[in-house]
């Protein structure tokens, strides 16, 4: 009963709408995903990170399991508003549950240093480093 439900819904909203116009690719294409971020311990400043770059707290980048390498995000924290944009260079545990691991800079330019996690807004803007 459910599949035909399902089926029949399916039918009928490409049947109903063939002509609809579609939105541009560049809307269509941005990806947004949201989650926990957390940051990098003091321990891993100055180790190699997975695609082979040498991670630095001070710098803007970030560890994530779901986007490539190379891959610029705008994190945003959900709480107050403020965002940052980091680079995909590393890879979290693969048992982590956290979309994003962020630099200490990148926590404090977030303002949840101090909080240790934060829920966040990612949103990929590609992978040209975007004009600020």
């Amino acid at each position: 009963m459910v599949v035909f439900i399902f089926c029949t819904l399916l039918y009928t909203q490409t049947i109903a709408q063939p002509n609809t116009p579609k939105a541009p690719l560049s809307h269509t294409n941005k990806r947004v995903l949201y989650g926990t971020a957390s940051f990098y311990a003091d321990k891993f400043n100055g180790r190699q990170t997975a695609n082979g770059e040498i991670f630095r707290q001070d710098k803007l980048t970030c560890a994530c399991n779901v986007l490539p390498f190379g891959t610029w995000i705008r994190v945003s924290n959900v709480h107050n508003g403020k965002s940052v944009v980091v680079k995909v260079n590393d890879r979290l545990h693969p048992k982590m549950r956290r979309i994003v691991d962020l630099t200490k800079a990148s926590a404090m330019l977030l303002g949840y240093k101090s909080l240790g996690i934060v829920r966040v807004k990612v949103e990929v803007l590609g992978k040209t480093r975007p004009v600020q």
